[in-house]
């Protein structure tokens, strides 16, 4: 299997407007320890609260407490808000990515919403 086609959308993803924002963004927000302590515990509490939905558990008072915090103070932030929702734009960019290439190779990873 050739892998050209493959470093060329690579090259094409770091120089989409998605990737620059989000890269820019990342950059100026993480520069600020205590924002970046703030983004990594409320993404290591947004994992732990979906794959708690996932596997159809109830999700604890304490961890949906702490993540509406958390979520509260960094979405005040307007550059802070600005990142998560330009990271949330790339994200769904390499989703819809990689769900053309599955599709290609006729790959059923059996993805809640894949179709």
């Amino acid at each position: 299997m050739e892998y050209s086609a493959a470093y060329r959308l690579a090259n094409e993803i770091k120089a989409s407007e998605e990737y620059q924002t989000y890269h820019n963004l990342k950059g100026e927000v993480m520069a600020d320890e205590t924002v970046a302590a703030l983004i990594r515990e409320y993404k290591k509490l947004q994992i732990s609260l979906q794959m708690a939905m996932m596997s159809g558990q109830q999700a604890e008072a304490e961890d949906m407490q702490r993540f509406q915090g958390i979520s509260a103070l960094l979405f005040a932030k307007p550059e802070v808000s600005q990142y998560l929702l330009a990271e949330m734009r790339l994200q769904q960019a390499m989703a819809d990515i990689f769900k053309i290439i599955t599709e290609a190779a006729d790959i059923d990873l059996g993805l809640p919403g894949a179709n």
